[in-house]
């Protein structure tokens, strides 16, 4: 049988557990930790492929029944037992620590390649106060008498995130080499890291002001600049202008119900080593909703900036086109200038097809459509490194906004590592093994050396490989599992019954009908539905993995075939499935 969920009225304070600043701190830490760059690559690449604006609802739907409850029970857990996810779930039941013990291995292995991608993100930041900008144009060659070759063939923007910053190899059982600069780039962050955690939450809750803060400041920032560019109305109209038909793809709801899950960082153990700090009678109902409906709320506001930006970006396109085809038009017919203009370059294109359709097929213009230049959606890294990276170029002060734009995503995942790191941090401090008179800062600049150090092989040449196959083939059915067995366990062997008295105890009030409704039946369905899903489309869908090649516009994918341990875990919200263009 399953031990009882403590209910003593008050908690010694001679446990000497850290303590929470404030209750702002700890909403912050959460909202930090839940709110992370999927939000801002993710979610927005989501609602454009899924039909706009129709996509919330899903979206919602999810929210309403998957994500804000089991959101709750993971607070209330943490908040209850005042432990970490191994000891926390040992305490429910023997028979589920190892949940406790996957959600750890999860933390892990998500804290070691999730801060390659800030690794990342500080080349590109270092970068950025050059000028002009590394990836707005193609390096000379070798001999100095032309542009590279490889970057001619591509764009500079690809050049500089494939060769300059990956030096990637053709395919991933080429490994290459390390690269010297990611290595140093990489130790700084996990030193950052570790100065950020180097004592828990009395680190953290310090530096969350700045890491949580920060980023809706950016984000406002774009967003004011974002609108007065040209275009910008048409990318937003793109986004949210809802196709209600799309509903009937089960790929949409699917997808919806994955995002919310991942997002709010959900079975990854950060968010019961953080509510394990709170106070016992804390309101963790209230606390779990804010959380969820703030992250969603910086998903819609994240959206915003992101497509005002790449509304510009295919508005510039369209109109290079248009005006490549009209200098072509006027030195062929011999016409004065500008008496081919943007505004009527219909009208003469109709009038010149019926006139001379001769000349113009000789002339072999391209087709200037600005949808087909709105389609070009990618999310991740493609989304970040070269799609935004592209449109800051052409943008004003393209070297402020560059820099602007890499603070903003480096703060984003710092916070969630924050929570990464507590979850692993956290258990280790609670079990036996380690010893009480190991001080924190020296277990915690451990964690980092050794995550460090394993990290290195996403510096090799095939490094963005690993972490894109990893992400898309190992990251989203352990946490799906863990989850599942996480609201099976608090439902059915510890009973909904007694954990509603602990809730009760906490916060004063009973859970009404809608928790007991979700934590008993709709929850656990809804993700079992999604886990089936999920596994299915995975069998449908050969393995596969983005390989660039300078010569194609687009990715090429790989086929695999490959065994990985069954618990590496990620969040699949961190990238979308195309890593390249």
């Amino acid at each position: 049988m399953s031990k009882d969920l403590p209910v003593q009225p008050e908690i010694p304070k001679e446990d000497g557990r850290p303590k929470w600043d404030n209750k702002f701190q700890y909403i912050l830490s959460c909202i930090g930790f839940a709110v992370g760059l999927g939000n801002v690559w993710r979610f927005p690449y989501l609602c454009q492929i899924h039909g706009g604006g129709a996509f919330l609802i899903p979206y919602f739907i999810a929210l309403l029944f998957e994500g804000i409850p089991l959101l709750h029970l993971e607070l209330a857990l943490g908040q209850c037992l005042r432990k970490g996810s191994i000891g926390a779930w040992n305490t429910i039941s023997p028979y589920l620590g190892g949940v406790g013990v996957g959600s750890w291995m999860v933390s892990v292995l998500v804290s070691l390649y999730y801060n390659t991608v800030l690794t990342w993100v500080m080349w590109y930041f270092i970068n950025s106060f050059q000028e002009p900008l590394p990836w707005s144009v193609c390096p000379l060659n070798e001999n100095r008498t032309g542009l590279n070759e490889e970057c001619y063939e591509s764009t500079a923007v690809n050049y500089f995130w494939y060769r300059k910053t990956l030096n990637i190899t053709p395919d991933v059982t080429d490994s290459g080499t390390l690269q010297w600069w990611l290595i140093l780039c990489l130790g700084t962050c996990w030193a950052i890291v570790y100065l950020c955690t180097i004592r828990g939450i009395e680190t953290t809750g310090k530096a969350i002001y700045v890491t949580a803060i920060f980023p809706y400041l950016v984000l406002t920032i774009f967003l004011i600049h974002g609108l007065t560019l040209p275009g910008a109305t048409d990318g937003l109209v793109y986004l949210f202008t809802p196709n209600l038909n799309i509903l009937k793809n089960p790929r949409v709801w699917l997808d919806a119900a994955t995002q919310i899950f991942f997002s709010l960082s959900l079975a990854f153990g950060g968010l019961i080593a953080f509510s394990s700090y709170n106070p016992p009678k804390n309101d963790c109902e209230k606390d779990a909703v804010t959380v969820a409906i703030v992250n969603s709320v910086t998903s819609l506001y994240a959206s915003i900036p992101v497509f005002s930006v790449l509304g510009f970006k295919a508005t510039t396109g369209y109109w290079d086109c248009l005006d490549r085809n009209i200098i072509s038009i006027i030195n062929e017919f011999d016409l004065p200038e500008e008496s081919i203009m943007r505004q009527n370059y219909t009208a003469w294109i109709s009038f010149l097809n019926s006139s001379y359709p001769e000349k113009i097929a000789g002339l072999k213009l391209k087709s200037c459509d600005l949808q087909e230049f709105l389609d070009q959606s990618v999310s991740g890294t493609g989304l970040a490194f070269i799609i935004f990276t592209q449109a800051i170029i052409l943008m004003p002060g393209s070297q402020a906004w560059a820099i602007l734009f890499f603070i903003m995503l480096f703060c984003l995942g710092l916070s969630s590592m924050f929570g990464n790191i507590e979850g692993v941090f956290t258990p280790l401090l609670e079990l036996r093994v380690i010893s009480k008179s190991i001080p924190k800062e020296l277990l915690s600049g451990i964690i980092c050396l050794i995550c460090f150090l394993i990290a290195l092989c996403f510096t090799l040449g095939s490094g963005s490989y690993w972490i894109d196959i990893f992400d898309s083939y190992a990251g989203s059915l352990p946490l799906l599992v863990l989850a599942f067995f996480e609201v099976i366990g608090v439902a059915y062997i510890y009973k909904i019954k007694r954990f509603s008295k602990d809730v009760k105890w906490m916060t004063g009030r009973k859970p009404n009908l809608y928790w007991q409704i979700t934590w008993r039946f709709i929850s656990p369905l809804l993700l079992l539905a999604v886990f089936i899903a999920f596994v299915t489309l995975q069998i449908q869908k050969p393995p596969s993995y983005a390989a660039w090649n300078p010569k194609y516009p687009q990715s090429c994918r790989n086929r695999i075939l490959i065994v990985l341990p069954k618990y590496l875990s990620y969040k699949s919200s961190l990238f979308g499935k195309e890593h390249a263009q």
